[in-house]
């Protein structure tokens, strides 16, 4: 989860570029507030949702908890009904097995199904190296891949382009990957969606191979489900000779009977539908029917060091909902790219730096790219408590700066603790503040500080001090009642 994102800036420097762009926010604005308004109505369907909620929660926890026995029996069911398990600790060993896989079927193109797993692994990029075309067949994916782009939302990787910014894309790029644009495209939904059927249905008729994700592996039966809403991942998963799934080790849940927890909770979650258009499930091998070499690489690259953390390992829950990204203030301002990570909103904010450390600048930020102000738990189908990883990592990341040069901020609360740790430092502290306070004439706030100050101060306004502390007022009311 590096090469693409490898040298983009941190998350403050990021989102204050993001900020600038006023169309972009206009697009995420309207994007989010409806896709969070159909939510909510479907929300307040289910009178039982927070116990669905418990549930799906409850059922995630267990595998986490057993995580290698449920592994062990999705292996079984898998082989035992004709498909063919490939382990994959990392993101390099992920790509060199499906890499492989393909050239076997003597082919130089892919079609894939939406798959956050093959873009935290970067698999597009590694089958181009190898001189491999991979096609995305989810509209926005397309939109995205033939933008030139990077994803920017877990659920509408293109959210941040409006329809006249798709027109454009579709009008100067398709024709020079396949099928071009038909003369005279206008921005009409129906009309950019008849495109990009055209645009890919060659593609879909002549592919030897597809590659999949999986948003959940039935440990018991060795069944496979994709959830979409446009056919294409139904597509992929049917016409084509060999299959390979690519599939994140912690998608097991144990038992057919527990997608009727997920199947409830995650359409709402996602796109407000009671439930997806298209639900595919597959289970290895069927003589004549779909894929005959079916594939399914079960990936870590990060994962088990994320189970390692007690506190972190929530987030191992996750559905890939999006629904915490719609209610988030920061992520709405700030978009998906300023995350530095194919997962971004709050999720990424706490799964990012689980699975890739806090080794880099990026992923140190991560963990303050938040208010914590807790709608990501509350609209969460699987009580994942965001705010409360965010505080856990931020935590990790000041221990592991501890010691050398202190940064600006550790010398402010070292300064801090000695002025609070005796009370007659407090006391002094106190009576400057107080001549501060008087020196305002009742200026609300202190307004911008001079350096090194300033670079808190300009992003925050700080109430000013009063002129008499409460201390003061109490010893001239004590000394005047004598």
């Amino acid at each position: 989860m590096s090469g693409t994102f490898l040298g983009l800036p941190a998350f403050p420097e990021a989102a204050r570029a993001a900020l600038a762009d006023t169309q972009q926010r206009r697009n995420l604005r309207h994007a989010t507030h409806t896709i969070r308004g159909k939510r909510a109505a479907m929300v307040d369907e289910v009178d039982d949702w927070e116990q669905l909620r418990v549930a799906g929660a409850a059922i995630k926890d267990r595998v986490l908890r057993h995580l290698d026995v449920y592994l062990q029996q999705l292996e079984a069911s898998l082989t035992a009904a004709g498909a063919e398990v490939h382990w994959a600790r990392d993101a390099a060993e992920a790509n060199r097995i499906i890499v492989d896989l393909v050239r076997a079927e003597d082919t130089d193109e892919v079609v894939k199904v939406k798959s956050m797993a093959t873009q935290e692994i970067e698999l597009n990029e590694a089958l181009e190296a190898a001189g491999i075309n991979a096609w995305e067949t989810d509209l926005a994916e397309l939109i995205v891949q033939l933008g030139h782009d990077r994803p920017s939302h877990i659920l509408v990787p293109a959210i941040h382009r409006n329809r006249s910014e798709i027109r454009d894309i579709f009008r100067r790029e398709m024709g020079q990957v396949g099928a071009p644009a038909p003369d005279g495209l206008t921005d009409e939904p129906a009309q950019l969606a008849e495109a990009a059927r055209l645009h890919l249905r060659e593609k879909f008729l002549r592919a030897k191979v597809a590659v999949s994700g999986a948003n959940f592996a039935v440990a018991d039966t060795g069944t496979l489900v994709v959830v979409e809403s446009e056919g294409n991942g139904r597509m992929c998963l049917t016409l084509p000779e060999t299959l390979i799934s690519v599939v994140g080790i912690e998608k097991v849940v144990p038992a057919w009977a527990d997608l009727e927890v997920f199947m409830q909770l995650l359409p709402r979650s996602s796109t407000g539908e009671r439930m997806n258009p298209y639900t595919s499930t597959w289970t290895g091998v069927t003589p004549g029917d779909g894929p005959q070499n079916v594939h399914v690489v079960l990936i870590d690259n990060g994962r088990t060091n994320a189970l390692a953390d007690t506190t972190g390992r929530q987030s191992l829950r996750c559905i890939r909902c999006s629904a915490c990204l719609n209610v988030c203030p920061v992520y709405e301002r700030a978009g998906g790219h300023a995350y530095g990570s194919v997962y971004p909103g709050p999720i990424g904010a706490v799964l990012t730096p689980l699975l890739r450390g806090t080794d880099s600048d990026v992923d140190r930020s991560l963990p303050y790219a938040s208010s914590l102000c807790g709608a990501c738990f509350d609209a969460c189908p699987v009580r994942i408590d965001i705010p409360e990883v965010l505080v856990h990592l931020r935590t990790r990341v000041v221990d592991e700066k501890r010691g050398g040069i202190p940064t600006g901020e550790q010398a402010a609360m070292r300064g801090a603790a000695w002025m609070l740790g005796d009370r007659r430092r407090y006391e002094t502290a106190q009576r400057a503040a107080g001549l501060t306070g008087r020196a305002l004439r009742g200026r609300p706030t202190l307004g911008k500080l001079p350096w090194p100050f300033s670079a808190w101060s300009q992003t925050r306004d700080a109430p000013a001090p009063p002129p008499e502390s409460f201390r003061t007022w109490w010893q001239q009311r004590s000394e005047e009642g004598k």
